[in-house]
């Protein structure tokens, strides 16, 4: 069974095609809970208006399945709360000059 830190490493690989960085980093990813093979990704973009939703959560289901014991991947797109440039990394603020 995956550990949470597990899917974090495997949320990496989700990359915003506009600003470069993952959606880690971004700050993008809200919460993720493993309950013993099923994965629940909540994430969120930088703007409602952003067109991505399908292909993040396409994405999130394909680097996520690819871990040891994950027999199903839940991806869900909310915009509550707003995302805020305050929930970026460190590194991804230093990245984009925040």
């Amino acid at each position: 069974m995956p550990t949470v830190d597990d899917v974090q490493d495997a949320l990496t690989n989700v990359i915003d095609p506009e600003l470069g960085l993952d959606f880690v980093e971004l700050g993008l990813i809200y919460t993720v809970e493993v309950e013993g093979g099923d994965v629940f990704v909540t994430f969120t973009l930088t703007s409602p208006g952003c067109p991505i939703g399908p292909q993040v959560s396409e994405q999130i289901e394909e680097f996520v399945s690819e871990l040891d014991g994950v027999t199903a991947v839940h991806p869900k797109m909310t915009f509550t709360p707003a995302w805020t440039p305050e929930l970026m990394s460190e590194e991804a603020k230093f990245a984009l000059g925040y």
